[in-house]
Parts: structure tokens; sequence; C-alpha cells
């Protein structure tokens, strides 16, 4: 079925100038059509017609994991994306006596192939309808601040439930812009989603967060999933009786081999960009969001790895939690570096200023502009006032009890609701992901070790000032100084929200039963939840505010960009973009010129035997031997690892695939250079490139290391030699 590539209304401001050149942009599809003639010249060989059929070929084949990108690369369903996008699947099928994090998993037959968890989802994209004229029109009826919150809310709810009415869909609604445009994305929900292959650790994560945002770099980071639907083709939860999903579209394994300066080009799911934000909420983010978070978080991952090395048990559960912990840390850390090197912040400022500057000559439009920064600035200072507590206030109720019995007490009360009035997260058609989660808890937690985080933020509550403190969390406390978190860390032990049969039992219950429930996890969500509501209804009316101010700011700010001759395309936010470059080096900041490729013998002489670099030895072996497998590249006398590009891209993207100019899959894309992270907030054209693991690599690993004939066989690149 072929996309309508709709017109936006209040979108003009997504209009891209007839200049857009590659690197930069996270083009949404509406703006193939204008970008055509960029894509032609930047070596595209494919008629861009073929890139706006978006469940045609190739894009058909890309879908979505709900926070990391994949695609289909054969007709029985299997599915490629990155090592770490699998990484929790991989976590939750490990234990410290079948360590498949360490060892890998191949299952020899589709059989043997593993369930990816209860909350496992592959998104296949159906369609994309724009609804910004009943979107608006909602909002624009609404009296007040917190009635267009709920009028946004109300109408997003209808619009889902009228595009879910058909079973085995779901549907998202996308703001572009600040709220200049709205569209509706349905996409098919595959729910059996199973482990096929990953490679051991020493290979999909080789490097590890030594190596993270690094290059030169020599990580084989992917992994196979397949898709699972019933026995008559529509999706089903996991059940033995089910079959693999045959989709319309998969990828085909380029034919031929990868260059510097060949086109490449990425479609896939970016999460956020904040390209268009505001100086001064920049300036938070520089100034105190990073550098709080990167605190905390290095704090948190000291206390699980002292635990972890005494216990494996915690090591397994918490591995990809620390993981994305250690992640963050280092992404934040290169951007807080990377503002610092091109003085991002005076940037910043000096375009807000020249924006404020042209609005103040365009007469009654430019005012309005002006009057609608004037709230954001003040919104801002209000977010700011508290931001203290609201951090600490979401992480204590992160930790694994509390964060269970808080959804749980929450869930008992919408339930009392009609299901179009509930809170979203908690409606009929977010049951099962609650239900999974809380399922699969006891794989990510141990009792003794969320005693410590809950300690920790506790602890970082009672630092507060007076001001930011809640009378509710005080009480339940009983005390400002460590004896009383100690008491309350005793009384939280004895929760039984830890035995799944107990937790499945909560899920089942109603409000009152809850509230006469003495456990005392359950008690801090019961005497929690009054407050927590209000700050919520608080956070809504403010939203509600932005809701009238930043479509006004943002649509300002693109027509001055445009005036310009500058490009206009929305800050990422979860939903399917494409963007094209080329396979180049890049110029390190100590003036070291980085080649483009990696090559096989590197990863051997990095090895060291130990973690992060901890090769196994049949690849070392290989290596030695000289074994490339038919796969070598005869430019680089070797089999390609990983490769360097400038295309624009940012967490979402992970497991994207790289296509070459005929639309074939040439390699994975897994991550962006350290100087690139800058990119998020201020595009940097000269620094920024991306980091894709080669195809041929993935083939070679799967033909002389970790064999898996049959998953090549299917994928029509049979091994060679």
């Amino acid at each position: 079925m072929r996309l309508a590539l709709l017109s936006l209304s209040a979108a003009a401001v997504l209009a891209v100038s007839s200049a857009a050149r590659a690197a930069e942009g996270m083009w949404v599809p509406q703006q193939l059509p204008e970008i055509a003639r960029s894509l032609k010249k930047a070596g595209l060989r494919l008629d861009p017609e073929r890139l706006a059929d978006l469940t045609g070929d190739p894009l058909g084949a890309v879908v979505s994991l709900g926070g990391c990108t994949a695609s289909f690369v054969s007709p029985q369903g299997l599915v490629v994306t990155n090592h770490h996008c699998a990484y929790g699947a991989i976590q939750l099928n490990s234990t410290p006596g079948n360590n498949l994090l360490r060892d890998g998993f191949n299952a020899a037959a589709p059989g043997e192939e593993i369930t990816a968890g209860p909350n496992a989802r592959i998104y296949v994209l159906d369609a994309i309808t724009d609804v910004s004229e009943r979107v608006h029109a909602a909002i624009a009826a609404a009296d007040g601040p917190l009635e267009r919150t709920r009028a946004l809310d109300a109408i997003e709810k209808r619009l889902v439930a009228e595009c879910e009415a058909e079973p085995g869909y779901r549907c998202r609604l996308y703001s572009f812009l600040g709220g200049n445009a709205y569209r509706l994305f349905r996409n098919l929900e595959i729910r059996d989603v199973r482990l096929a292959y990953a490679p051991p650790g020493g290979i999909g994560n080789f490097g590890g967060e030594v190596d993270n945002w690094m290059w030169p770099r020599h990580t084989g980071d992917f992994a196979f999933y397949r898709a699972y639907v019933g026995p008559d083709g529509t999706p089903a939860a996991f059940s033995p009786d089910n079959v693999p999903y045959q989709p319309r579209h998969w990828l085909k394994i380029a034919d031929r081999p990868l260059r510097e300066g060949n086109f490449v080009m990425v479609a896939g799911y970016p999460g956020r960009t904040s390209r268009y934000a505001l100086a001064g909420e920049f300036e938070d983010t520089v100034e105190w969001s990073y550098p709080s978070i990167v605190r905390h978080y290095r704090a948190m991952t000291a206390l699980v790895g002292a635990r972890g090395k005494a216990d494996p048990d915690i090591e397994v559960r918490y591995a990809s939690t620390v993981r994305g912990w250690e992640n963050t840390m280092k992404n934040y850390q290169g951007q807080l570096e990377g503002f610092a090197r091109i003085d991002a912040l005076a940037r910043k400022r000096a375009e807000e200023e020249a924006v404020l500057a042209w609005l103040a000559g365009q007469g009654e439009a430019g005012e309005a502009a002006l009057e609608a920064h004037r709230r954001l600035l003040a919104l801002d200072d209000a977010e700011r006032a508290t931001r203290e507590r609201d951090l600490v206030l979401r992480m204590l109720n992160g930790t694994g009890a509390l964060s269970a019995a808080t959804s749980l007490y929450r869930l008992a009360i919408e339930r009392e609701k009609p299901d179009a009035e509930r809170e979203q997260g908690y409606q009929e058609r977010d049951l099962p992901t609650i239900e999974g989660g809380l399922r699969q808890m006891e794989r990510r937690y141990v009792a003794e070790m969320d005693r410590e985080l809950q300690r920790y933020w506790l602890a970082e509550y009672l630092k507060l000032p007076p001001g930011q403190r809640l009378p509710a969390l005080d009480a339940w406390l009983g005390g400002d100084d460590a004896a009383a978190i100690e008491a309350a860390l005793e009384r939280l032990s004895r929760t039984r929200i830890g035995d799944t049969a107990v937790r499945m039992a909560w899920f089942e219950a109603g409000r009152k039963e809850l509230e006469g429930n003495r456990d005392p996890a359950l008690a801090y969500a019961v005497a929690l939840m009054p407050t927590l509501l209000e700050l919520e209804q608080e956070r809504k009316a403010r939203a509600g505010e932005r809701l009238a101010a930043r479509p006004v700011y943002l649509q300002a700010l693109a027509d001055y960009r445009r005036s310009q001759g500058g490009h206009v395309y929305p800050d990422a936010n979860s939903s399917l973009r494409i963007t094209f470059g080329k396979v180049v080096p890049y110029i390190g900041l100590d003036g070291t010129r980085h080649q483009a490729f990696t090559r096989l013998e590197e990863v051997a002489a990095k090895a060291t035997g130990e973690a992060p670099f901890d090769a196994p030895q049949a690849l070392l072996d290989a290596v030695a031997e000289g074994r490339h497998g038919g796969l070598a590249d005869r430019r680089l006398r070797s089999v390609p690892v990983n490769f360097l590009s400038d295309l624009d891209v940012t967490g979402g993207n992970s497991g994207s695939p790289v296509l070459d100019a005929q639309g074939r899959l040439v390699g994975l894309l897994f991550d962006m250079n350290w100087e690139a992270v800058v990119s998020n907030w201020v595009f940097d054209a000269e620094m920024t490139r991306t980091i894709s693991v080669d195809q041929r690599y993935m083939r070679w690993i799967m033909q002389e290391v970790y064999p898996a004939p049959r998953l090549l066989e299917e994928m029509g690149v049979p091994a060679t030699r």
C-alpha cells in the first residue's frame, strides 16, 4: 500500500530549501519529494519515488523496536539490529550458569529460538496520516492551560482508538516542531519476538565503554531477532503454535563493495534532538541537567559494581541497567566537552538574539512570537525552581520495589474510570505492557541491591532545601537523618512485591484492596499518590501554556531560518526519518587523519584477553590463519569491520540499516564519534561522523567465528571461500 504524502497545514515550517545538502538533516518522509534532487546529486541511484513508498522496497523493510531501529532481512521474518539493542533480551535469558551475554546465542533451528521477553515488540509501519487540523481545532476550543492539555489528551486518545479499531495495530500521535503539525502513525504490532542469534560478548560488545563513542572502532554490534505471528498471520502473544511472520519486503545484502566516497542512506527512528531549544533551556542542560545526571549515574554504577563483584546474580540482573547508565554518562560527558570546544552556548545565545531582533521588525506577527518567547522563559523559570526535587523524586520512584508499587496503585485508581478517561499509559491497550513488566521484574531486580539504590536517593532527598521538600514524603520518612532512612529501608525490606505471584495478584486488585494492604511498598505508594497527582496537574498546566506558546515561537524561528537560506526540518521525536551522506574519514581534534574503515587484523591487535577486549579464541585463530572467507576488500586487503559516514543521527537510530545507492544493506549504524554528540543540540558539520558495522564483518563472524550457515543461507548470502 502506498502512503499518501500529505501536506502540512501549519507545516510550511517543515519546508526545505532547494540548497539542502548531505549530512545535516533528519528529514520526515513528507519532505522526500523536496530533497529528491539533493539525494540524486549525492549519489542515490534509486528513483526517489521508491523512497516515497514507505511500505514498499526498500523502506518497507525498516521497523522500530520501540527504542532502536531494525530491518527485515529475509522472507521468514528474520530481523537484524544491533547487539546492544538486543542486550536486554540477551540479559533477560542469562544466568550466572548460562551467561548468553558472555557466550552468545545461536539457535540451531527456528524452534530453538528464545523469547526476547513479554514486552519485546517489532513495529511495522503501515500508514501515516496528517491529523493537524483535528488536533489544532481541539486545542483551540479549550479555555485555559490545563484545559488545553486535557483537550490534546482527549483528541489523542480518540484518534488512537479509531486507528486501533482493527486488532493487531498500535498507533501513536507525533507532534512536529512544537505542535505546528501532528501526524498519526499506524504500525502492525508484532508481540512474539524471539532471539535467533547473538555473537559472544567479546564480539558484540568488543571495546565496551572504553571504546564507546570512539574511533577507530572494532565492534561486531549486531544480533538477529525473528518475528512470529499467530497461525492466521495476525499478531499474537508468544505461543509455541506461532509461525514466522512473512514481511512484504526485506533488505537484500549488498553485492558490491562499499568504499570511501560512496553514497549511503539511513532510514530509522531517531529518539530526541533539541536543536530548536531556547538558549536558556540549553544553558540549564549544560550547567545543571547533564552534570547532575552524570554524577548520579556514576554513583549508582559504583554501587551496583561493588555489589556485583561479590554477587554474580546482581551482576547479571543489573547488566542491562548499568550499561544504559554508562552509555548515558559517556554521551553526556562527550556533549559537555563538545559544547565547550565549539562554544555552543554562545552560538545558541547569538542565534536567539538574532531571531528576536528579526522578529522585532516583523510587525504584529513578530510581536506575537516575541510574547510567546517571553511566556516560554517564564515557564522555564517555574520548572527551574523545583528541578532538584523533581529529579530526586523521579529517580526514587524509579527504583524497583517503589516503581512497581506506585505503578500498581496508580493502575488501580485509573481502572475506576471509563477507559477513555484514564491517564495514558494505564488504558486497556497498555495492560499487556504493564503486565509484561511486572512478570519479568525479578529478572532485573535483587532486593538487597534495590535497598542500596533506595538509600542513595533518600539521602539525596534529605539534602534538598526545605522549600523543595514534600510533606507527604517527610511524614512517610518520619525523620530527617540517616537513622530515619535506615528505619524506612527496614520497613521496605518486608515488602512482598519481589514475589511474582503476589505481584500479579496485586495487578488484578482493586483500589480499596490495595489501600487496605499493609505491605510497606504499597503503603508508600498510597501515602505519596495524592502529592504525585497534584504535581502531575501542575506539570499539565505548564504543558498547556507551552501548547499555546511554543508553536508560535518555533514557527517564527523556522521562518527566520528560511529567510537566511537555512534548512528546516523538525527535531527528532522517535518518528521515521531519512538521512543521507557519504562514507568519509575525518581529522580528529589532535590533527590525526582517521581512515574511513577499520580492518580485521586490528581486532586481533587490540585484543588483550580481558574484558572489554576479550575477543574469542576462534576469532583470533581465524585472523592468525588469514581466513578471510572470500569477504576481503581488495583495496583494504582485509575484511572491513566498522566504517565512518557523515549521516545525521541520534539515539534510536541504533540498529538502523545503512543502505547503498541501490538500496541494499551495507551495514548497521550503531554509534556516533565522540565529537559528534554535540549535534543533538548544535549540529557540527565538520566533526559529525557515524559509526557502523560493515555487513562483510557480520558475515565473516557468522561464517568463520560463530557459524550460522542456516541464517546466511536464509539471507541469500551462503558461506563463501
